[in-house]
């Protein structure tokens, strides 16, 4: 996985609550075994009509809106727990997702899959969501050595949270086999002082 520690960058603004999995990535394209691929179906349904045109009025197939964070409304995440969603939003190109809300399993899935949920207050979402309707290149960065996310135009600063484990994981690319690959040495010397 990619290292992300801190990034600046503009946004995508999603205003809509309770975007289930589905809406995120429709169910038909669960057939594939691997995570690429994924993010050429994120939101399939809304970005494009039955006969794959382009629907001009959805916000990812708006070239002014552009940018490694998507904003998305409460509630982002819900309904069922597959780890595709988190796929797709990574493989479009997003780093990381803002919302007042994450449903827990989408939560889960996307910090394992290199992928930042960063929950914020209503408050900052509102004044987020502000920023980029005044300046769709408005930019914003993310330090998750500091755990900041931070409006650099109004210099709006909020903290959020990180396990220091899944921290420690996006900070230097691994997952959690990666993570147990690090650690191959200690469970060695473990296993060799442990011999029944």
């Amino acid at each position: 996985m990619e290292k992300l520690n801190t990034f600046i960058s503009s946004a995508v603004p999603l205003p809509i609550e309770n975007v289930d999995t589905d809406q995120i990535i429709p169910a038909r394209f669960l057939k594939a075994t691997t995570r690429a691929g994924f993010g050429e179906n994120l939101f399939r349904d809304w970005r494009f009509t039955k006969d794959g045109t382009t629907k001009k009025d959805f916000i990812l197939n708006n070239s002014i809106y552009t940018g490694k964070i998507l904003i998305a409304g409460k509630n982002f995440g819900c309904g069922s727990s597959r780890e595709h969603a988190a796929w797709a939003i990574h493989d479009y190109g997003f780093k990381a997702v803002v919302s007042s809300y994450f449903a827990d399993i989408f939560k889960g899935n996307a910090l394992n899959n290199g992928l930042l949920p960063i929950t914020v207050s209503p408050v900052i979402l509102d004044q987020i969501f502000q920023a980029i309707e005044k300046d769709s290149n408005t930019l914003f960065e993310i330090n998750i050595p500091e755990q900041t996310f931070k409006l650099l135009a109004s210099n709006v600063t909020t903290g959020f949270e990180i396990s220091p484990y899944k921290k420690h994981c996006l900070m230097h690319g691994l997952d959690d086999i990666d993570f147990l690959l690090s650690k191959s040495d200690i469970i060695e010397k473990f296993e060799l002082a442990h011999k029944a």
